[in-house]
């Protein structure tokens, strides 16, 4: 069976953006950007919510283009690699607003429904990743259908910004696999669900 596997910055008081929906707050920190760069090969397929994969529609099938801003508003060595295996991984997108979606290798999959979710964790092919899409997030903490809870904590505050998780109906245990600290002052906290 697939694994889904959320990753995440999020700001020390659990903001993923801030409230007008910036990322250009993302301490940055190379290690971590290779790190995510030597995971990939695990993982074939990316779900989006819809305003996620706006933002990487709107800058990933150009990021091969030297003259590109970089995500977060920082570039890495990374980025090409990121770039390569974002722009050829399948991309499922949910939204009730979008009628179509044009960028390679994307498919519109409607409302939320946890029921298709399921079903492409029974899919053959490798592991699902999500990246912000936080209303998804939630969806898929409520439903139990993340497998892991990758968060990259930034050393600072947002204030006023967005929650990454909110409005679950129960608590959710977690329980820690891995917490590695950075000399930038980013902390990697992985988790999957507890019992």
């Amino acid at each position: 069976m697939r694994r889904i596997m959320m990753f995440n910055h999020v700001a020390a008081d659990g903001s993923f953006a801030t409230g007008d929906g910036r990322l250009d707050w993302v301490v940055p920190e190379p290690a971590i950007d290779q790190s995510a760069v030597d995971g990939m090969p695990g993982g074939d397929t990316i779900l989006f919510g819809r305003r996620t994969y706006d933002m990487f529609e709107s800058y990933w099938p150009h990021a091969l283009d030297a003259a590109t801003p970089a995500p977060h508003g920082r570039g890495t060595s990374a980025n090409h690699a990121m770039a390569v295996w974002i722009n050829d991984a399948t991309k499922l997108v949910f939204s009730r607003t979008r009628k179509d979606v044009t960028w390679k290798h994307s498919r519109l999959l409607g409302e939320f429904d946890p029921a298709k979710v399921e079903a492409l964790k029974r899919e053959q092919g490798k592991d699902i990743l999500i990246f912000g899409s936080g209303t998804i997030v939630t969806l898929l903490a409520q439903h139990g259908l993340l497998d892991e809870y990758h968060f990259v904590v930034s050393p600072l505050f947002l204030g006023g910004g967005r929650p990454l998780i909110g409005g679950l109906p129960r608590n959710v245990s977690l329980r820690l696999i891995e917490a590695k600290s950075y000399p930038s002052g980013n902390v990697s906290l992985r988790y999957e669900p507890g019992s």
